[in-house]
């Protein structure tokens, strides 16, 4: 694509495909890295600023946070855009510090975005869905490994899951804007910089459309998802004697194997209010538990209940 028609149709293209469309205001979680920098300029190019509020979040972790703090405020000056500073302090002790760093990301941006009925955005690339979806395959069992990230998932959209690095670098230099490089991105110490820095290109090396086939396979994969996501609906309707949202024990064990996998996993999923990863795998153990009450654990605190022939799940306590 030649440069000097990016800019426009990178913004024509965001526009198209609805996720940041009016009436909400947008909360920009901005980071100061390349992606989140062009994400930030797009939204004020298709919204205007006032609709427009930026997060950077400074956990204080390297040296040179403060600078990207810094940074994002002139960014954000400059774009006539309102920026919430945010400088959680790390709890002590053991912990994953990315997932403690993600956790108090999205609490804040969730937080803003209830308070003004906004819509979160991030700018989460083509190369972002791939190294995720690559990632979840190694350490995950389960289908959601291949459906990777959703381009909206409640109020969270994703415009730029369909555009890659390298477009929006290409946008971000044609526009004038600079951004923050994170030195830890090239750390091995973290799979996901692995993933990126070595996995990725040995693929590439064995077929050029490797990136290509993995976003391609995913797609197809969450289309087939829909399908199956209404068969699961279909079970728990409270059409087949039991209360919406469970089902008899009885239809439970009559199931095939993998709908009755993913009949227990949205169980458990809805009980915790979020993904509880494997407790599809407790299938077959569940559909064995006597008919008089019986608990078995999931896992991640949840636990399904069979109490006078219905199937349940719950949260402990």
């Amino acid at each position: 694509m030649a440069g000097e028609a990016l800019a426009p149709d990178l913004l024509a293209r965001v526009e198209a495909g609805g996720l940041i469309a009016p009436p909400r205001p947008l909360v920009a979680l901005l980071s100061g890295g390349r992606d989140s920098v062009g994400m930030l300029d797009l939204a004020v190019r298709a919204r205007g600023p006032a609709a427009v509020l930026a997060l950077h979040v400074d956990y204080g972790l390297r040296p040179e946070s403060h600078d990207d703090a810094d940074f994002c405020a002139s960014l954000c000056e400059r774009l006539e855009v309102e920026l919430v500073l945010e400088r959680p302090v790390r709890p002590e002790g053991p912990g994953n510090l990315q997932a403690w760093a993600r956790d108090v990301r999205y609490a804040a941006a969730v937080r803003l975005a209830e308070a003004r009925d906004a819509t979160i955005v991030t700018g989460h690339t083509a190369d972002d869905q791939v190294e995720t979806i690559l990632y979840r395959l190694a350490s995950s069992p389960s289908r959601r490994a291949l459906l990777g990230m959703k381009e909206r998932d409640g109020r969270l959209s994703r415009p730029l899951l369909g555009t890659t690095r390298a477009e929006v670098t290409a946008y971000d230099e044609e526009r004038g804007l600079a951004w923050r490089d994170d030195a830890t991105n090239e750390e091995e110490g973290y799979a996901r910089n692995r993933v990126r820095h070595g996995l990725v290109p040995e693929l590439e090396a064995i077929h050029p459309a490797a990136v290509a086939n993995v976003l391609r396979t995913a797609s197809l994969l969450r289309d087939e998802a829909a399908v199956l996501d209404g068969l699961v609906a279909a079970e728990l309707d409270g059409s087949g004697g039991a209360p919406r949202g469970r089902l008899t024990h009885a239809r439970f064990a009559e199931l095939p194997p993998a709908l009755r996998r993913l009949v227990l996993q949205r169980l458990a999923d809805a009980a915790a209010g979020r993904p509880v990863p494997g407790a599809a795998r407790f299938a077959d153990q569940v559909a064995g538990l006597t008919r008089g009450g019986s608990r078995l654990d999931l896992g991640d605190g949840v636990r399904a209940v069979l109490e006078a022939g219905v199937l349940r799940a719950e949260r402990d306590g």
